[in-house]
């Protein structure tokens, strides 16, 4: 059972995020069953994303709310099989730095800590190629 612990990847400061402040204290030590016992991987990411809802739309756009296949492999990207996961986090430009962090991004909640690394630095910009879907469900709403 993996048990995330957001060390690396903590709250920060307005001036040091792109999109301000994003708080992680909701989800410090959270263990993967329990995430998954909320509703599989759909579950898992909206409560992990409770407080970011635009990426709970990315993920259902960029994956369909799944991160392993019926057979247990991890999800790629049909347009580029690099992109990997719950959120496709593209390896050829991300592994490296997930790794630095201590992150797995083939691993579910690893793979949803990148994604929110991310989305403090960068908003929604790594994901707007799947943007015409979650862009216009965010506006509705």
């Amino acid at each position: 059972m993996a048990i995330i612990a957001m060390t690396n990847i903590g709250a920060v400061p307005i001036a040091d995020a792109a999109y301000g402040y994003i708080a992680t204290n909701n989800i410090e030590n959270v263990a993967e069953s329990r995430l998954l016992s909320k509703g599989g991987t759909e579950g898992a990411v909206r409560t992990y994303f409770s407080d970011i809802p635009v990426m709970i739309q990315i993920a259902r756009c960029e994956s369909q709310f799944r991160h392993t296949l019926s057979d247990g492999s991890v999800l790629r990207g049909r347009v580029d099989p690099r992109d990997t996961g719950v959120m496709q986090i593209n390896t050829g430009y991300h592994e490296d730095t997930a790794e630095g962090l201590g992150l797995d991004i083939f691993d579910l909640e690893d793979n949803m800590a990148y994604a929110r690394s991310l989305y403090e630095k960068k908003g929604t910009q790594p994901w707007t190629a799947s943007a015409p879907c979650w862009d216009r469900t965010i506006a509705m709403r």
